[in-house]
């Protein structure tokens, strides 16, 4: 019974966050203006990198450098919709990359949706940014389809750019959270959410459904729309003093 009550809210909240997709218009690297789920993906993309640094920007909460330099992978999921009167749900589209021997991977384009059970009101939109700590993790985010807090331990990382990062993250944790929100809905528990690939945005943005293991391990050429956002992780990273050439 809780199970379908989660359902329902997550459809009468969260359903016209997809219904809006088709109202995308953007601009492509070769200036061509396109429309509906591949100018939701670019837009996706520049949210995501914009996110991304000034989560980096931000003095009180940046990501230590220690976590950064440790990370396989990141996703950042702009605008994620947190809701709920008693229940509470969790609906996000959002883009990953992982490190390979080249540099940073293609994008990969998934969705993430959760609930959870407890005393909450509110309605709040939080950019969230997730680092997959650990082989375990990246192989986990490679499978296409995975619960956080089932086959991925999730906990809120350390923050603080100077900041001595504790050493549970480094034994226990495989996905480390950060996010920014706004709104009066307090708190991020994204234990029991689901990760899975979004096919219907990567059909559109690689004009194939290319699968998260081709996507993150480096077998796939990254378009120019993702430049961008690339160069938005690598930026970030290399402030980290992440190794050359990553």
């Amino acid at each position: 019974m809780k199970d379908k009550l989660v359902v329902v809210l997550l459809v009468a909240v969260f359903g016209v966050t997809v219904a809006c997709s088709s109202h995308h218009e953007a601009t492509t690297a070769s200036g061509q203006t396109v429309y509906g789920d591949k100018a939701a993906a670019i837009d996706r993309l520049r949210k995501a990198a914009d996110d991304l640094q000034q989560l980096m920007n931000a003095p009180d909460s940046a990501i230590p450098n220690e976590v950064l330099e440790s990370a396989k992978c990141v996703a950042i999921v702009p605008d994620m919709v947190k809701g709920g009167f008693v229940i509470g749900g969790n609906h996000g589209r959002g883009v990953a990359t992982c490190r390979t021997g080249h540099g940073w991977s293609a994008p990969a384009f998934f969705v993430v949706t959760g609930g959870s059970w407890g005393a909450q009101i509110g309605l709040e939109s939080v950019d969230l940014v997730m680092l997959i700590m650990n082989d375990k993790g990246m192989q986990n985010l490679l499978t296409s389809q995975f619960k956080l807090g089932g086959e991925a331990g999730v906990a809120a990382g350390p923050v603080g750019r100077e900041a001595q990062a504790s050493t549970d993250w480094k034994l226990k944790s495989e996905v480390l959270t950060y996010s920014r929100s706004r709104g009066l809905f307090a708190g991020l528990d994204l234990n029991g959410a689901m990760i899975k690939q979004d096919d219907d945005t990567t059909n559109a943005f690689y004009g194939r459904n290319l699968g998260f293991q081709a996507l993150l391990t480096g077998q796939t050429a990254t378009p120019p729309d993702a430049q961008p956002f690339i160069a938005s992780v690598r930026q970030a990273f290399r402030e980290a003093n992440a190794p050359s050439g990553q």
